[in-house]
């Protein structure tokens, strides 16, 4: 590093020697599809800072791919998973009840969009999650096919890659794919036809789900609609709130379930508790996973009470769904988001970044589109002069990041986004300083990239 940090130090260099001797050991005995981002070995964490067996320290940029919304190891989280173990680590909600699947059944219902009687389901990951709602949405309207987005993620399981729009790496080969799944096209504002308004634009992508409906699938045949409120994978792209409400009133109207897939834009990522509440709709069905609970995998789907009462006994579930360490991580979780109010600290902390890339722009043309919602910001890069994602230049860049101390990911079906998905209770220094290390690192990649052209 070129200058002293008070959060960050990588003198031991990115990976040092322990991390290089476990990476060999990965190499041996994981396959090469387990992907990693970065050569880090972390072996503890807390808020924003994360250690690895070097003793380096990197600001964490990244949250798990936006799992910590609370930051890494709370204390009220810690604590209540500490308590948790010395009196039940796991009975299996089918054979043995538990009252924190309850409790966190009842405050999902009374937290999420909608004032009307609810229901939860309590499972392991997102993809679980999105397998779930779709078999709920099919038994309650007696209708197979299911509809998502271009650029859309919803998982790497079969169905989940079925209704995924990014072919490499979620789905190179690895068909064929579940039957009944149908992609409209997303709208995606800052690559519109340069002949076209913002208006005209929505309005045309609009008319384009209704031609969809004639073209590709009759709506008589549509179990559910879903749709991540703000694309995560595919690039941290917000889609117009007319658009949004349009669709979800044209679901209405042909009797098709919404689903939101809140698992990356929920618990305060987006400046609501919920993404939905941006948009002013009040979905159907809603899958969420990530940051429920700080890292403990649990996901869960709630819905409308007599959509989720359509499955009969034994035709839902799983072993590990709603854990009981899970549950009362969640909990823990959820109270610390609302008694800090967190969504409202993401609002300062996405300002802050889009105001500081506002002032990079002139010296970096590279720095094509600054978007998002809430702390989930998206830095997209084109290639000025050719136009082009700027797709080498964001590895590169993530890269350099990881050296310099900083972890942070890419995204978009380009891979040309640089996302922010920084821990809500990142202080405003800790934000500072790691965004001057992007700044310092974007210079360094720029700076080599001139000198290979020379």
């Amino acid at each position: 590093m070129s200058k002293n940090r008070k959060f960050v130090n990588v003198l031991a260099g990115v990976p040092g020697p322990k991390g290089r001797e476990l990476i060999e050991l990965r190499n041996q005995f994981v396959p090469n599809g387990v992907g990693n981002n970065t050569p880090v070995f972390v072996e503890k964490a807390n808020g924003t800072i994360v250690e690895d067996v070097d003793g380096n320290k990197f600001l964490d940029f990244a949250g798990a791919i936006g799992t910590l919304n609370v930051g890494h190891t709370p204390m009220n989280v810690v604590q209540a998973i500490k308590n948790q173990t010395d009196l039940l680590i796991h009975s299996c909600f089918h054979v043995g009840m538990y009252k924190p699947y309850i409790d966190l059944a009842k405050k999902l219902a009374e937290i999420t969009p909608g004032d009307f009687a609810k229901k939860t389901i309590l499972l392991n990951s997102g993809a679980e999650a999105v397998e779930n709602a779709v078999k709920i949405a099919r038994k309650y309207t007696g209708r197979s096919g299911i509809v998502s987005f271009t650029r859309g993620f919803h998982g790497r399981t079969l169905l989940g890659m079925s209704l995924t729009s990014k072919v490499k790496p979620y789905k190179y080969k690895m068909g064929p794919f579940a039957p009944a799944t149908f992609k409209a096209q997303f709208p995606y504002l800052s690559n519109r036809p340069k002949d076209l308004s913002e208006d005209e634009y929505i309005n045309f992508c609009i008319a384009q789900f209704k031609d969809f409906l004639l073209t590709d699938v009759s709506p008589d045949e549509i179990a559910a609609v879903i749709m991540e409120p703000v694309q995560g994978e595919g690039g941290f792209i917000v889609p117009p709130k007319k658009f949004v409400k349009e669709i979800y009133t044209i679901c209405k109207s042909y009797g098709i379930l919404f689903i939101a897939d809140e698992i990356q834009t929920g618990f305060g990522r987006t400046g609501e508790l919920f993404a939905s509440t941006y948009f002013e709709i009040e979905p159907d069905l809603m899958t969420m996973s990530k940051s429920l609970a700080a890292g403990v995998p649990i996901s869960a789907v709630t819905g409308r009470l007599e959509i989720m009462d359509a499955a009969s006994p034994g035709e839902l579930g799983g072993t590990y769904g709603g854990s009981p360490l899970g549950c009362v991580a969640a909990l823990a979780v959820i109270e610390k988001i609302q008694n800090e109010k967190l969504w409202i600290r993401a609002k300062a902390i996405g300002e802050k970044i889009k105001l500081f890339f506002s002032g990079l722009k002139d010296d970096y043309p590279i720095i094509y589109d600054i978007r998002g919602l809430g702390a989930m910001v998206g830095i997209e890069f084109i290639n000025h002069a050719t136009g082009q994602p700027a797709k080498e230049f964001v590895a590169a860049l993530t890269k350099r990041c990881c050296e310099n101390g900083v972890i942070i990911l890419s995204a978009g079906v380009h891979s040309n986004v640089l996302r922010f998905l920084t821990p809500l209770t990142i202080s405003d220094d800790e934000l500072e300083e790691g965004l001057d290390i992007i700044k310092q690192s974007i210079h360094q990649v720029v700076s080599q990239l001139v000198s290979e052209v020379n």
